[in-house]
C-alpha cells in the first residue's frame, strides 16, 4: 500500500508540474516581443546620465542610443538626437502628440527607414535635420503631415529615388537642401509655375547625378527663385544653353552663380569626359556666343511692361523714368501694375532712355535698371514699306524680262536684217520704209535707173505721207523739220533727209 501512494503522489506531483510550465509558456513567448518593444520604443529619458535637459531643450547627442528615449516631456521644443546609432525611424517612436517640438534633429545616425507615420504626433515640426544618413528613397507623401516646416535638410544621404509627390503638401517650405546624394532627375515640379511651392526660396540639387536640366524652364523663373538655385557640380554636359542660362544669372548677380563660379562644371565630349567651367564656354571649344545684357526695344504707339525682377520676394518698389524723373500719377504714359512692373505707352520717341527701379526690403535693398529703345516708325508703317519694296522689285525684274523678249524674240522687219529685203513695187514698203545709210549707198555705184541720169547714186527714197501728219511710226521728226518732196521730172531734191544715220529701221516700236 505504501508503494501505491508513494507512486501516486509522484504521478500528482508530476501533473502540477506539467501544468506550471504550460501556465508559463505564454510568458516565455511574449518575452522576445516584449525585448523587441522596448528595443524600439527605447529606455525611458534621462536627463542625468544619457540626456542633457535645458527648459525645453531635450539634447541626446553623440549617447550611443539606438532608440529614440521614451516618456519625452510634453514641452519639448528642440529635441537633438544627432550623432547616434537610431537607424529606423518607426511610427511609435514618440506615443503621445509633442504640440510644442518644432526642431528634431537626427543627422549623422545611419538612418536607413522613414515610417509613413513616422511623423503623426509632431505635427508642428519646422526644422527637420535628416542629413548625413543613409535613406535610399523618399516615398510619396511621406511628409504630408508636416505642413508647417521650414526647412528640411536631406543632404548627404544615398537618396537616388524621390517621388514627385513626396513635397507636395509642405506649404510653408523655404528651404529645402538635397545636394551631396545620388539625385538623377532634377524636381522641376517643386519650381514649376502650377505645382511651386510657393514659399520654397533655396533649392539646393548641387553634387549629385543629375544629367539634364530643364534650362528653358529655369531660365524663366522669377529672378528670386533664380538667386537660390543651386544646382552646380552635377554631371551635366557642355552646351551653349548651359552657359547661357549661367552667364546671364552670374551678370544679374544672383547667389546661385557667383557664389559657386568656379563650381559651375560641365563635361566636355569625348571619351575622357573632361571637366571644365561653363563660364569658360564662350572662348575655347564650343566657342558660344558671348552673353550681355538685354535692352527692350519696341516701336511708336507700342505698349511696353518693364518687369523689376528682383532676387528677393516681396520687395517695396519704385521706378523712376529717364532723366532721373519720379513716377507719378499726373504721366499718363507711365503707370506702376499691382505687382511691381511699370507699363509705358502709347511710346514716343522721347519715352527712351534708362528706367530706374528701386526695391527695398527690411534686410537689403536693390537697384535694376532698363533701357528702353523705340525706334522712329510703327509697326504698321514698317510692313507697308516692306510690301513696296517688294512690289518694286517685282516691278522691275518683269520689265527686264520683258525687254529681253522683246530683243530677242520680236521678229525683225528692216530691209537691212538678213533675209528681209522689200520689193520695190510694193507701195506700202514704199511708205514705211527708211533710207538705206549712206555708207551702203556708196557701195552700189551702179547708174540711176530712170530719165536724165543725175549722177545720184541709187538710194531708196521713202515717199512721205502729208505734211499735216508730223508722226512716223509713232516719232518726231528727229531733227524737227518737214521732209523734203521730189519735184518735177529732173527729181531734185532741195533738202536731204536721207542722209540722216537715224532713219534707219525707224518702224522699231519704243518702249516706255
Amino acid at each position: 500500500m505504501k508503494g501505491l501512494l508513494w507512486i501516486s503522489h509522484r504521478a500528482t506531483d508530476a501533473m502540477s508540474m506539467r501544468r506550471s510550465i504550460i501556465g508559463l509558456l505564454p510568458l516565455a513567448l511574449l518575452l522576445p516581443t516584449m525585448r523587441v518593444s522596448a528595443q524600439y520604443i527605447g529606455s525611458p529619458l534621462d536627463c542625468h546620465k544619457t540626456c542633457v535637459c535645458a527648459s525645453n531643450i531635450v539634447s541626446c547627442s553623440k549617447m550611443n542610443l539606438t532608440n529614440v528615449p521614451s516618456a519625452l516631456p510634453q514641452y519639448t521644443a528642440v529635441l537633438d538626437l544627432s550623432f547616434n546609432f537610431i537607424s529606423r525611424l518607426r511610427a511609435e517612436w514618440v506615443p503621445d502628440k509633442l504640440d510644442r517640438l518644432h526642431s528634431l534633429l537626427l543627422s549623422n545616425n545611419g538612418l536607413t527607414f522613414l515610417s509613413s507615420e513616422a511623423f503623426v504626433y509632431v505635427t508642428k515640426l519646422r526644422y527637420l535635420d535628416l542629413s548625413s544618413n543613409g535613406l535610399r528613397m523618399l516615398d510619396e507623401l511621406i511628409f504630408e503631415q508636416l505642413e508647417h516646416l521650414e526647412v528640411l535638410l536631406l543632404y548627404n544621404n544615398r537618396i537616388s529615388q524621390i517621388d514627385r509627390t513626396a513635397f507636395s503638401n509642405l506649404h510653408s517650405l523655404t528651404r529645402l537642401y538635397l545636394s551631396h546624394n545620388q539625385i538623377s532627375r532634377f524636381p522641376l515640379e517643386l519650381v514649376k509655375d502650377r505645382s511651386r511651392l510657393e514659399t520654397l526660396r533655396l533649392l539646393d540639387v548641387s553634387s549629385n547625378r543629375i544629367k539634364a536640366l530643364p534650362l528653358h524652364e529655369l531660365q524663366a523663373l522669377p529672378a528670386w527663385i533664380k538667386n537660390g538655385l543651386y544646382f552646380h557640380n552635377n554631371t551635366l554636359p557642355c552646351t551653349c544653353e548651359l552657359y547661357e542660362v549661367v552667364a546671364r544669372w552670374h551678370l544679374r548677380e544672383l547667389s546661385s552663380a557667383t557664389d559657386f563660379k568656379d563650381s559651375h562644371t560641365c563635361l566636355l565630349p569625348g571619351p575622357q569626359k573632361e571637366k571644365m567651367p561653363v563660364l569658360n564656354l564662350d572662348k575655347v571649344f564650343l566657342n558660344c556666343s558671348e552673353v550681355s545684357v538685354v535692352d527692350e526695344k519696341a516701336h511708336l504707339e507700342q505698349y511696353l511692361v518693364l518687369d523689376c525682377d528682383t532676387r528677393q520676394k516681396d520687395m517695396k518698389k519704385r521706378w523712376e523714368l529717364p532723366g532721373n524723373i519720379p513716377l507719378s500719377p499726373e504721366n499718363k504714359t507711365a503707370e506702376m501694375r499691382p505687382d511691381g512692373s511699370l507699363q509705358i505707352g502709347p511710346l514716343r520717341v522721347e519715352d527712351s532712355g534708362v528706367y530706374t527701379c528701386y526695391a527695398t526690403s527690411d534686410s537689403s535693398n536693390e537697384t535694376l535698371y532698363v533701357t528702353v529703345v523705340v525706334f522712329n516708325s510703327t509697326m504698321s508703317g514698317g510692313l507697308e514699306n516692306l510690301k513696296t519694296a517688294y512690289t518694286t522689285l517685282i516691278a522691275c525684274l518683269f520689265s527686264a524680262v520683258m525687254i529681253l523678249i522683246y530683243l530677242y524674240l520680236t521678229p525683225c522687219r528692216c530691209p537691212c536684217c538678213p533675209g528681209q529685203g522689200l520689193e520695190k513695187g510694193d507701195p506700202r514698203d514704199s511708205l514705211r520704209s527708211s533710207t538705206v545709210s549712206i555708207s551702203q549707198a556708196h557701195e552700189e555705184t551702179g547708174p540711176e535707173r530712170g530719165e536724165g541720169g543725175g549722177g545720184f547714186p541709187y538710194r531708196h527714197v521713202a515717199f512721205q505721207e502729208p505734211k499735216s501728219q508730223l508722226e512716223q511710226n509713232g516719232r518726231l521728226n528727229p531733227i524737227g523739220e518737214e521732209d523734203e518732196e521730189w519735184q518735177g521730172d529732173s527729181r531734185e531734191r532741195r533738202r536731204s533727209d536721207a542722209e540722216s544715220v537715224s532713219s534707219v529701221c525707224s518702224d522699231t516700236p519704243m518702249v516706255v
